[in-house]
Protein backbone atom coordinates (compact mmCIF):
# COMPACT_ATOMS: atom_id res chain seq x y z
CA UNK A 1 0.00 0.00 0.00
CA UNK A 2 3.02 2.78 1.15
CA UNK A 3 4.38 1.65 -3.06
CA UNK A 4 1.39 2.48 -4.65
CA UNK A 5 0.87 5.96 -2.81
CA UNK A 6 4.77 6.83 -3.52
CA UNK A 7 4.63 5.98 -6.75
CA UNK A 8 1.19 7.92 -6.46
CA UNK A 9 2.70 10.69 -5.19
CA UNK A 10 5.55 11.24 -7.35
CA UNK A 11 3.92 10.43 -10.71
CA UNK A 12 2.03 14.14 -9.14
CA UNK A 13 5.50 15.61 -8.44
CA UNK A 14 6.58 14.85 -11.91
CA UNK A 15 3.42 16.05 -13.79
CA UNK A 16 4.05 19.49 -11.72
CA UNK A 17 7.66 19.85 -12.80
CA UNK A 18 7.30 18.98 -16.43
CA UNK A 19 4.04 21.86 -16.41
CA UNK A 20 5.96 24.47 -14.61
CA UNK A 21 8.80 23.64 -17.43
CA UNK A 22 5.99 23.89 -20.39
CA UNK A 23 5.14 27.39 -18.69
CA UNK A 24 8.48 28.87 -18.65
CA UNK A 25 9.46 27.74 -22.22
CA UNK A 26 5.95 29.11 -23.17
CA UNK A 27 7.27 32.70 -22.26
CA UNK A 28 10.89 32.34 -23.53
CA UNK A 29 9.05 31.93 -27.10
CA UNK A 30 7.64 35.25 -27.25
CA UNK A 31 10.23 37.55 -28.98
CA UNK A 32 10.23 40.41 -31.20
CA UNK A 33 13.17 41.20 -33.71
CA UNK A 34 13.56 44.37 -35.01
CA UNK A 35 15.76 46.08 -37.90
CA UNK A 36 17.28 49.57 -36.92
CA UNK A 37 18.74 51.72 -39.39
CA UNK A 38 21.88 53.24 -37.15
CA UNK A 39 24.08 56.28 -37.78
CA UNK A 40 26.83 54.22 -37.06
CA UNK A 41 30.34 54.36 -39.16
CA UNK A 42 33.13 52.93 -36.62
CA UNK A 43 33.88 49.89 -34.76
CA UNK A 44 33.71 52.44 -32.08
CA UNK A 45 30.00 53.62 -32.41
CA UNK A 46 29.32 49.64 -32.56
CA UNK A 47 31.18 48.46 -29.54
CA UNK A 48 29.51 51.49 -27.87
CA UNK A 49 26.11 49.57 -29.12
CA UNK A 50 27.60 46.60 -28.06
CA UNK A 51 28.16 47.62 -24.55
CA UNK A 52 24.85 49.56 -24.21
CA UNK A 53 21.68 47.95 -26.05
CA UNK A 54 22.06 44.37 -24.55
CA UNK A 55 21.15 46.12 -21.08
CA UNK A 56 17.82 47.95 -22.19
CA UNK A 57 14.99 46.00 -20.70
CA UNK A 58 14.04 42.79 -22.33
CA UNK A 59 16.68 42.68 -24.62
CA UNK A 60 17.85 39.19 -25.55
CA UNK A 61 20.28 39.58 -28.63
CA UNK A 62 21.61 42.13 -30.61
CA UNK A 63 23.81 42.26 -33.71
CA UNK A 64 25.33 44.80 -36.29
CA UNK A 65 25.94 45.04 -39.76
CA UNK A 66 28.06 47.58 -39.84
CA UNK A 67 28.56 47.91 -43.36
CA UNK A 68 25.16 47.84 -44.24
CA UNK A 69 24.46 50.11 -41.13
CA UNK A 70 22.35 48.36 -39.45
CA UNK A 71 21.38 46.86 -35.78
CA UNK A 72 19.27 43.93 -35.05
CA UNK A 73 17.46 43.53 -31.72
CA UNK A 74 15.29 40.89 -30.15
CA UNK A 75 13.51 41.45 -27.24
CA UNK A 76 10.63 40.69 -25.29
CA UNK A 77 7.74 42.86 -26.22
CA UNK A 78 6.11 42.83 -22.62
CA UNK A 79 8.98 44.97 -21.69
CA UNK A 80 10.04 46.89 -24.22
CA UNK A 81 8.97 48.62 -27.94
CA UNK A 82 10.44 49.38 -30.88
CA UNK A 83 10.56 53.16 -29.27
CA UNK A 84 11.68 52.22 -26.05
CA UNK A 85 14.85 50.35 -28.06
CA UNK A 86 14.84 53.70 -30.14
CA UNK A 87 15.12 55.78 -26.81
CA UNK A 88 17.81 53.38 -25.60
CA UNK A 89 20.20 54.31 -28.85
CA UNK A 90 19.40 58.00 -28.08
CA UNK A 91 20.80 57.82 -24.45
CA UNK A 92 24.35 57.08 -26.37
CA UNK A 93 23.84 59.26 -28.85
CA UNK A 94 22.88 57.25 -31.92
CA UNK A 95 20.68 58.07 -34.31
CA UNK A 96 18.62 54.83 -34.93
CA UNK A 97 14.90 54.58 -36.94
CA UNK A 98 13.15 51.11 -37.50
CA UNK A 99 13.69 49.89 -40.98
CA UNK A 100 11.72 46.12 -40.42
CA UNK A 101 10.13 44.16 -37.53
CA UNK A 102 8.80 40.73 -37.54
CA UNK A 103 7.67 38.39 -35.00
CA UNK A 104 9.25 35.49 -33.94
CA UNK A 105 8.46 32.45 -32.04
CA UNK A 106 11.06 30.82 -31.12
Amino acid sequence: MKKIVLICLAAILGLGVANAGAETKKKAAETVTTVFTADIDCEKCAKKIEANIPFEKGVKEVSIDLPAKTVTVTYDPKKNTDEGIVKGFAKIKVRAEVRARADEKR
